[in-house]
């Protein structure tokens, strides 16, 4: 099993609201390989909102196929604006991807 974390800053107060997103109905959930998603919201930063998304993949492949996927290329397409109107601009201020293997791990109290 792998984890592949998406760590995100965003703008300060955006956090919160974009948490949700990631975690609400969609194609990941009937992705070969996915265990578990996660979202994280670091507490008490002074001048923006960071999340780590951890996806839990059951193989490296089954990750790299979700990559290559025209469902993960419709969930990270940016919205279009209505005609004549600006783009919106993106609350994400930089986004940094890491993949983990797990080297040990222990559940307690079960």
């Amino acid at each position: 099993m792998i984890i592949v974390t998406n760590r995100m800053k965003v703008k300060k107060g955006m956090g919160a609201a974009m948490a949700p997103r990631f975690t609400a109905p969609g194609p990941l959930d009937t992705t070969k390989g996915i265990v578990k998603v996660e979202v994280l919201l670091t507490r008490n930063l002074p001048d923006h909102d960071e999340l780590s998304v951890n996806t839990y993949w059951e193989t490296d492949a089954d990750f790299a196929a979700w990559k290559e996927s025209d469902a993960f290329k419709t969930a990270h397409k940016r919205p279009e604006g209505k005609t004549g109107e600006a783009p919106k601009e993106s609350p994400v201020i930089s986004s940094e991807i890491i993949v983990y293997d797990i080297a040990t791990a222990k559940e307690v109290g079960k």
